[in-house]
């Protein structure tokens, strides 16, 4: 299982960094554009993805900032953002990487951000989450990009598992 969960956070990172490379072609003004999905822009929608591994990881861990709000714009600027991005992309990993069969069958409890309860569940499913979450966003912002004009991404699993760096879980 920890293995599994080890190639979910290395792809989490190597899909992230293929998304923010996109990103990075377009203007601010484009980055910032309405375009309909959930948190608006590609913008919006990276500030989230970021809003949400930060609350994950503090419930994880303790530690770290959640912010309150899942539409928080935490940095406007790109590259503070992408910055940020690849910190925590680097913290998940890490975290990922520490963890043993009694931590991944074990139970965790935290309170919501929406609606201010308290929730207990076990971690592995609350992480098998945290990385779906991930992939459903990034799939907005690769429609977002495209609709932008930028190529389209291959950011399939199978495509991380075909680098040098994904051939250890394939």
């Amino acid at each position: 299982m920890k293995q599994h969960f080890q190639m979910f956070a290395a792809y989490n990172r190597w899909a992230n960094s293929a998304v923010y490379e996109a990103a990075a072609a377009l203007t601010q003004a484009e980055r910032d554009q309405d375009l309909g999905a959930f948190f608006k822009s590609v913008a919006g929608t990276l500030n989230h993805l970021l809003v949400a591994d930060r609350i994950w990881m503090k419930r994880f861990t303790g530690e770290g900032q959640a912010p309150a709000n899942l539409d928080a714009i935490l940095f406007a600027e790109f590259d503070q953002l992408q910055a940020a991005r690849v910190a925590e992309d680097g913290r998940i990993v890490d975290w990922v990487n520490c963890l043993d069969a009694r931590a991944l069958a074990g139970r965790f409890t935290y309170l919501t951000v929406t609606d201010m309860r308290t929730v207990s569940q076990r971690l592995s499913p609350a992480l098998a989450h945290l990385f779906n979450h991930q992939t459903h966003h990034r799939g907005q912002v690769h429609a977002m990009l495209t609709a932008l004009g930028q190529p389209s991404l291959q950011l399939d699993l199978i495509y991380f598992q075909r680098t040098p760096e994904g051939r250890a879980y394939a």
